[in-house]
């Protein structure tokens, strides 16, 4: 029975499940609900089993569909391994990598990177996915990404985790800080930070809690273009990574370092079981590059 199930019905079961929804599914693959909802029955079907039960909205999966989606990112995983096994017999690099990434560095850092991996590789496509520390590793986990690039820490016996490079924090505001700015002084202040959950912002916190001081922002953002704006207009002053805030967009506004310094650190991340093919092992070279790293085998 299960030489006879068909991948694409078991990728449309995790689709439901992770995105909570037949509708999502189906956007997602570029496919009409009645299709996505044709593939569940025959795998219901074919297996003898409910798969999948409404929970309030959300489409949430039985005890058999638990198990099944346990087996089904392993499937998943094999299956990629194949194709890459496969592909390292070409001669050209060609194929799909999905790179998940925090959006700081996607805007800042990925574009020159994308761009020559295009020049090289035309037959490379790179899918990019923007997401917080939390949500690139899962994705790598289950093996919906094939590489990460994300802020430190980030944890995990399954990973290989190479840091690349370091991004200093600075304050930024509409004129000159003439003040050493401590955590005490820019307590005081009304600060523009990143909206909690990200890794950036918890790097911030951390900061300020290491001094006893917990840091009372009087707006919270999920964009640095915003902060930036923001704090550039004389409302705030904001605290973003270095590389947020390039020379371009930098015009105006008032950067100065924070004491004690504080930075973050990027690191490239795959899974330990996860075949270095030659597309991923273009993808990984140019992002070791950054830090000028070599890139080991997974």
């Amino acid at each position: 029975m299960a030489a006879s199930l068909d991948l694409e019905h078991l990728q449309a079961f995790a689709d439901v499940i992770e995105l909570g929804s037949f509708s999502a599914a189906a956007e997602r693959r570029g496919l009409t609900q009645p299709a996505v909802s044709l593939r569940i029955r025959q795998l219901e079907r074919r297996l003898g089993a409910r798969l999948i039960e409404r929970v309030g909205r959300r489409a949430t999966p039985t005890a058999a569909g638990a198990e099944l989606l346990a087996h089904a990112a392993r499937i998943a995983a094999q299956v990629d391994a194949a194709v890459q096994a496969v592909q390292a017999h070409t001669a050209g690099v060609a194929g799909r990598v999905a790179l998940g990434t925090g959006a700081t560095a996607c805007a800042h850092l990925l574009p020159a990177v994308l761009a020559d991996l295009r020049k090289r590789f035309p037959a490379l496509d790179v899918v990019v996915r923007t997401g917080n520390t939390s949500d690139v590793l899962r994705a790598l986990e289950e093996n919906r990404l094939d590489i990460g690039l994300v802020t430190l820490p980030a944890r995990g016996r399954m990973f290989h985790i190479t840091p690349v490079l370091r991004d200093e924090f600075v304050a930024i505001a509409a004129r000159p800080l003439r003040r050493r700015l401590t955590p005490d002084v820019l307590a005081g202040m009304p600060l523009v930070l990143f909206e909690p959950g990200a890794q950036t912002r918890r790097l911030v916190d951390d900061w300020f809690a290491r001094a006893g001081v917990a840091a009372r922002p009087f707006m919270e953002l999920g964009s640095t273009e915003a902060i930036r704006e923001i704090a550039g207009a004389g409302v705030g002053c904001g605290i973003l990574p270095a590389m947020a805030v390039p020379a371009a967009a930098a015009r105006g506004l008032a950067l100065q370092p924070l004491a004690p310094r504080l930075w973050r650190e990027l690191a490239v991340v795959v899974r330990r079981d996860k075949p270095l093919g030659r597309g991923l092992a273009q993808v990984a070279d140019a992002l070791l590059a950054l830090g000028g790293k070599r890139p080991r085998a997974a």
